[in-house]
């Protein structure tokens, strides 16, 4: 079986910012990564895309969420479209109506933070 992949929507080049931090924490934890960012070219080292139709990943294991929920609601279809086992909405990229219309989508859901879930700790990603 290949590496675990994971799209990472709201992916940042700023090292600051959660949406690189997990970059990094997939990174280190073996995943193959695809950020998604609209206009970055390259984060951490890796491709960038522009949207999750162009992660070239033919399956992706998991997609995580860093966008604000205004933002998510509007790529809900795309991310249907893209079959992933697991759909990670972190902390502030959920609401109430981006939820339920996931849920309607038939998305498994899972609100928690993907990088604690994988075994690293935001904080061990700092600068």
């Amino acid at each position: 079986m290949g590496k675990p992949t994971v799209a990472i929507i709201g992916a940042s080049a700023d090292r600051q910012k959660y949406g690189n931090k997990s970059v990094r924490a997939h990174l280190k934890q073996g995943y193959d990564v695809y950020p998604v960012h609209p206009t970055e070219s390259s984060i951490e080292g890796l491709t960038a895309y522009p949207s999750l139709e162009e992660v070239p990943s033919k399956q992706l294991d998991r997609i995580s969420v860093y966008v604000p929920p205004e933002v998510g609601i509007q790529l809900l279809e795309q991310i249907r479209n893209r079959g992933a086992n697991e759909v990670w909405f972190n902390p502030g990229s959920e609401s109430p109506d981006l939820l339920a219309r996931a849920k309607e989508l038939g998305l498994n859901v899972i609100q928690a933070c993907s990088i604690i879930a994988i075994g690293e700790s935001p904080s061990d990603h700092p600068e």
